[in-house]
């Protein structure tokens, strides 16, 4: 079981590891963000590196990699080829932030819709209040918009009330659509519609 400071400094890592395009990362980067003694990070990698959790490189242009296990014990999906899903704050996309899960939790209720969103890099800049947009996702093109309500800054996972979900199907409209078409006419009834 990792320690609060242990996860921290392992989602740190992760987060700066995403945008680095594969450097390692140097232990004073991941102090500066985490606003921390260079030291306490160096101590703290030891105990890290001797769970697997991370790799120490050597040398000048050294640091320090996550492992694949440290993706799994925070959670976290990876693949080397994986595709970055955006987040938009007031329509602007925030760089160096990916969604890396989304999760709805009250599919059984009527009448509300939320969903945890486990993010990739700093949530820092993203309050309770703040309406956020969310994808598309690759494969399925799904996109989320909602506004938060929670967020847990240990895990980087923010919580959200969905106003609104969107999909965008692969296939073309001619495999979906009917080529039997039906005309109706302006005064038709929604009954007569449905007769048709």
């Amino acid at each position: 079981m990792l320690t609060s400071v242990q996860k921290e400094i392992l989602q740190t890592l992760i987060n700066l590891y995403q945008n680095s395009d594969g450097t390692s990362i140097k232990g004073e980067d991941i102090a500066e963000v985490m606003n921390r003694n260079p030291g306490t990070i160096r101590n703290q990698m030891q105990s890290l590196r001797s769970l697997s959790l991370v790799k120490g490189v050597p040398g000048p242009r050294g640091g320090y990699k996550p492992t694949i296990e440290a993706y799994h014990t925070l959670n976290i999906s990876f693949t080397d080829s994986s595709a970055k899903v955006p987040v938009y704050k007031e329509n602007k996309k925030l760089e160096d932030v990916s969604v890396a899960k989304i999760e709805f939790t009250s599919v059984p209720h009527p009448g509300e819709c939320e969903a945890v969103i486990k993010v990739l890099g700093s949530i820092k800049d993203l309050h309770v209040g703040d309406v956020i947009r969310v994808g598309p996702t690759p494969v399925n093109n799904l996109g989320v918009i909602g506004e938060i309500v929670g967020r847990d800054d240990m895990d980087n996972i923010l919580l959200l009330d969905i106003s609104t979900i969107r999909s965008i199907p692969k296939n073309s409209v001619y495999e979906i659509a009917t080529l039997d078409l039906i005309y109706l006419k302006p005064g038709d009834s929604i009954k007569d519609a449905a007769c048709l």
